[in-house]
């Protein structure tokens, strides 16, 4: 019952009882006026009790409920009273549904406070791999205005070394654009049956120049020739590419990179690829961040490299189109294993 149902019920009763009171009185023979006066006083008093009983029954409920109110407006979340009432009455019913509501309000508060942070941090990421490129260029083109450019020891040089930023350029905004892509659904993957040992060559062949130049053996082990996945053939071929660039370039010289098709250890009716290296490994506080924009466990020498810091992120993504997830597992100054599985067609 609603509070003004209860109030209402108190004033009901009170009537009542006066009635009942006056009656009596009348059957014991008591003149009307003492018997209205008796009928009154236990009337009032029927009425004082069932108030405060009232009082005593919503008001604690009212309380919480002009808390959260106030926890919502003041975005104050740690100040959400815990709610002791288990009634089913009208009150109940709105005590909860506000509590539901706080709730909802509180992750999507915080949800939207990551999101304003990580946006902050990517802008700030992305404004310094922007720069870096750009002042080189810069300079290495305004030392050949001011006279280097008719000097022809370092002219060549010079404009080598600013086509060499104009190229990072070029590929870190090609990734921006694709990663841009793939998390708002414009760039849809078309998964369709192909076969992995095919692939994997493809990128054997793609790739096998940049390891010989690094001094690494790579080679390519597929178990199940005839197999068949599910998949969108180009991503996954991205995939793997960027897996096995990572393993060439943070390898040592004459180490190993082998690229790896085996059944799944886990389901029978999924396919494991793995990209196993011998380099430098990756340390654990810095292994479950490797998918995250711009996240570089060596700057310095990522960079050196020619790395975007953006290929394991649209890796994450390809996979999770997929259905997939990228695993990794490394010991530092031993190697590193990325792996992820396809099902099968």
């Amino acid at each position: 019952m609603a509070g003004i149902g209860l109030k209402a019920g108190g004033i009901t009763f009170a009537t009542v009882l006066f009635a009942v009171f006056a009656a009596l009185a009348g059957l014991a023979g008591i003149g009307q006026l003492q018997a209205a006066g008796i009928a009154l006083f236990a009337g009032a008093a029927a009425f004082g009790a069932v108030w405060l009983s009232i009082r005593w029954m919503i008001e604690a409920r009212f309380e919480a409920l002009r808390k959260l109110m106030r926890a919502i407006t003041e975005k104050q979340f740690d100040d959400l009273p815990e709610l002791q009432s288990k009634g089913t009455d009208e009150i109940d019913e709105m005590l909860n549904e506000v509590a539901k509501a706080a709730k909802t309000i509180e992750q999507e508060f915080y949800r939207l406070m990551r999101l304003e942070n990580y946006r902050k941090e990517f802008i700030g990421d992305i404004s310094h791999e922007l720069k870096t490129p750009i002042f080189a260029i810069q300079g290495f083109v305004e030392t050949l205005l001011d006279g280097a450019l008719e000097d022809e020891n370092v002219n060549r040089v010079f404009l080598e070394k600013a086509m060499k930023n104009v190229t990072r350029l070029t590929i870190l905004t090609n990734d921006l654009m694709e990663i841009a892509k793939l998390e708002t659904g414009e760039l849809k993957s078309h998964i369709k049956p192909f076969y992995i040992a095919d692939c994997v060559q493809e990128v054997q062949d793609t790739l096998q120049y940049r390891a010989t130049e690094e001094d690494l053996t790579f080679t390519v082990q597929a178990d199940e020739q005839d197999c068949r996945v599910m998949g969108d053939r180009n991503q996954l071929r991205q995939v793997m590419v960027n897996l096995v660039e990572n393993a060439i370039k943070y390898n040592r010289p004459g180490g190993r990179v082998t690229l790896r098709v085996q059944s799944s250890p886990e389901n029978d009716k999924k396919v494991q690829i793995l990209v196993e290296d011998t380099g430098i490994g990756i340390a654990p506080e810095h292994l479950s961040r490797v998918t995250e924009r711009f996240y570089r466990v060596d700057k310095s020498r990522s960079r050196g490299k020619g790395g975007t810091g953006l290929g394991l992120a649209i890796v994450k993504h390809i996979l999770e189109s997929h259905g997939s997830s990228l695993k990794a597992q490394s010991v530092p100054g031993e190697g590193s294993v990325f792996s992820f599985c396809l099902k099968k067609a």
